[in-house]
């Protein structure tokens, strides 16, 4: 699972980055009209392209955007996270996940999660399929865990193992190759990769992995994809942040609805990237079948229970801090996290 961890300052590096695809001022709003009336919008990347943003990149290729009046502008990922150029106001969308928006967003950052791309948690505890002696989560106990060194890694797997009847004691080392070979080399004996990547990837590669669903042991539910902006945009843009969700939402439909098709359109957009063309069309099979769309069907939308939940257990945890870097004294209200408030059926939102 490749996730950042902090929200540094806004680097000169990226912000050149960003003036660069933009062609606007560092002070200028980058929702900027572009000489043919179009609007210009600034999307984020928390990542090299991949299958998290098949929706973004559906409604690119079929000309969504550019429908709406939109001159989406792609940021690729780089040494600043997305979640810093939301906040910063250097970009008007970006990739997130609901950790980092909750780490933000408690600490006083201009970031609100807007859509979710993933409805389930992507996201699993998994082992070598082979590890017979490893039936459960609590058969970790004096394992070996290996992780991208997330504050909240630990307290999760504590959490997953004693919930499973273990004490949660565990050995970390930090990952600075892929879960699955990680696990094969026998660095460690247990990892987090994302299901819909790492782990196809693994049985692809003929070194399949036995996954635990943290769900199934008493963790709240992660939405481990989504899409932020920023309170700032969102105020000064309200018709052009619905449009523009309009289209990503329209992408992410078309994505559930038509798998491979959208594989197609993810891969030409991203050819000299995205090689492995039969591990996309796995993982877009997969995300199709079980991360896009909810038990109800619900694409996009998102609860205050699980926001909530999931603030809770990262206080309880002790890992929220405001602006000033002190321990937050009481569980945030995860409600300002999030709005359901720029989708396009948003009247009917909950």
């Amino acid at each position: 699972m490749h996730r950042r961890t902090a929200l540094p300052a806004l680097s000169a590096t990226a912000a050149a980055v960003l003036l660069a695809v933009t062609g606007c001022s560092a002070d200028a709003d980058s929702s900027a009209a572009a000489k043919d009336g179009t609007t210009t919008v600034t999307l984020a990347l928390d990542w090299t392209p991949n299958t998290n943003h098949t929706g973004v990149y559906v409604a690119l290729q079929k000309g969504w955007f550019k429908d709406a009046g939109i001159d989406l502008k792609i940021v690729p990922y780089g040494s600043t996270a997305p979640e810093t150029l939301i906040a910063n106001h250097k970009a008007d969308f970006g990739i997130s996940y609901q950790e980092g928006v909750t780490t933000a967003r408690a600490a006083g950052q201009d970031i609100t999660s807007v859509y979710a791309v993933t409805q389930k948690t992507n996201v699993t505890i998994a082992v070598r399929a082979n590890r017979d002696d490893i039936a459960s989560p609590k058969d970790l106990d004096g394992k070996t865990y290996a992780g991208f060194g997330a504050p909240y890694e630990k307290p999760l797997l504590q959490k997953v193992i004693q919930n499973a009847g273990g004490k949660g004691d565990f050995r970390q080392v930090t990952l600075n190759t892929s879960a699955y070979a990680a696990l094969y080399a026998g660095k460690a004996d247990f990892a987090m990769p994302m299901p819909t990547w790492e782990g196809l990837e693994a049985e692809l590669s003929g070194k399949p992995l036995k996954d635990f669903q943290l769900s199934d042991y008493g963790f709240p539910a992660i939405y481990s994809t989504l899409v932020a902006s920023s309170d700032q945009y969102l105020t000064k843009n309200p018709t052009v942040a619905k449009k523009f969700l309009a289209a990503v939402d329209k992408g992410y439909r078309y994505a559930a609805a038509n798998p491979d098709q959208a594989a197609d359109l993810l891969i030409a957009a991203n050819k000299s990237v995205l090689t492995n063309t039969e591990l996309v069309k796995k993982s877009e099979q997969l995300l199709a079948n079980e991360y896009y769309q909810a038990a109800d069907g619900t694409i996009g939308a998102q609860s205050e229970e699980r926001w909530q939940a999931f603030a809770d257990f990262e206080y309880r945890a002790g890992l929220l801090s405001d602006a000033n870097g002190k321990k937050l004294t009481e569980a945030p209200n995860a409600a300002e996290f999030f709005t359901n408030d720029y989708l396009p059926d948003a009247k009917d939102a909950k």
